[in-house]
């Protein structure tokens, strides 16, 4: 198959997938889209709501219907390394046995990052950046694609262990989760608290998701568009010279190079969702919040009075 006829198949793939997912998740089609880009792109996503606003399940409908192994795992303040990387332990032939820990699955839902102490959130992350794990000097695949969503509650600051800058820059989005609308909300109600079950098929193999990606990372872009996406990350450091005003007033730091490649990457799946060939600049600005919101370091100032990372990154363009 051509890239051509791949992408034209993709596009159609993609409008099927998300009327399956809109079976079970009703209204939030902006996050879904994001989710479904950073998968697509190779990423991962950090998502940021408070708790009852169907995380858990948003990521379990999107691995059925994606094909492939989901686990979840609860983030703790006692959860060990081990924990979620596995363990070797001796079998009945007094031989060393490795048992795979709930890191070893296609689409991982870590559940509150942040309520887990450093070391374990350095494991899970080495898992994500390197996709393979090292226990006890050997060197463990993980299975391809591989996926981390992280949730993290905004509203629960006491006893956390926040994400450090480097480690959110691993992730490719952050995602935030706003309570449905007041309709959305009904529809919600009426359609948990009945005894109809809706199945989710599953439209898609690991592989073909592989096939997907690879064929994006080989869409051209031109070099405009590739332009326009490092000067719209130079513009969120407050030292350089081309800064927007608002950054040299309220950012002290802005985002790194890997804002620049990510901006790239997601425009690109943005544009093959939509059926383009090549993205350009408004493919861009639709995934730069999601991709600079955690990378942007306010300063005290912006606190105070308010001012928002939306508004920062809208001023940007």
């Amino acid at each position: 198959m051509s890239d051509v006829a791949a992408i034209e198949n993709f596009v159609k793939k993609y409008a099927t997938l998300k009327k399956e997912i809109a079976k079970v998740i009703i209204g939030q089609d902006d996050v879904v889209n994001q989710i479904l880009i950073s998968i697509f792109s190779g990423g991962h996503s950090l998502l940021i709501g408070v708790p009852g606003l169907a995380k858990t399940l948003m990521v379990n409908t999107i691995a059925q219907a994606l094909g492939l192994d989901f686990k979840r795992i609860q983030f703790t303040p006692d959860l060990m390394p081990s924990d979620i990387l596995g363990s070797e332990i001796l079998d009945e032939n007094r031989q060393f046995k490795f048992i795979k820990g709930p890191i070893f699955s296609n689409i991982i839902l870590a559940d509150e990052i942040n309520r887990t102490p450093p070391k374990t959130q350095a494991a899970l992350l080495e898992a994500m950046q390197e996709r393979s794990v090292t226990v006890a000097g050997h060197q463990y695949k993980l299975n391809l694609p591989y996926f981390v969503l992280a949730t993290q509650n905004p509203i629960e600051q006491e006893g956390t262990y926040p994400l450090p800058e480097a480690q959110l820059d691993r992730f490719m989005f952050a995602i935030n989760l706003e309570y449905p609308s007041f309709k959305e909300e009904v529809e919600v109600v009426k359609t948990t608290t009945t005894d109809i079950q809706q199945t989710v098929n599953s439209l898609f193999t690991a592989q073909e998701i592989i096939d997907f990606q690879n064929v994006i990372r080989r869409i051209p872009v031109a070099d405009n568009v590739i332009e326009y996406a490092v000067s719209l990350v130079g513009k969120t450091r407050p030292n350089a010279s081309t800064a927007a005003n608002l950054v040299k007033e309220f950012v002290d730091w802005g985002a790194g190079p890997r804002a620049s490649q990510n901006l790239i990457l997601a425009a690109k799946t943005h544009a093959a969702t939509t059926g383009k060939f090549s993205p350009d600049i408004e493919n861009i600005q639709a995934v730069a919040k999601g991709i600079l919101r955690h990378r942007i370091i306010k300063n005290y100032k912006a606190e105070a009075e308010g001012v928002t990372d939306e508004k920062i990154i809208e001023s940007l363009y």
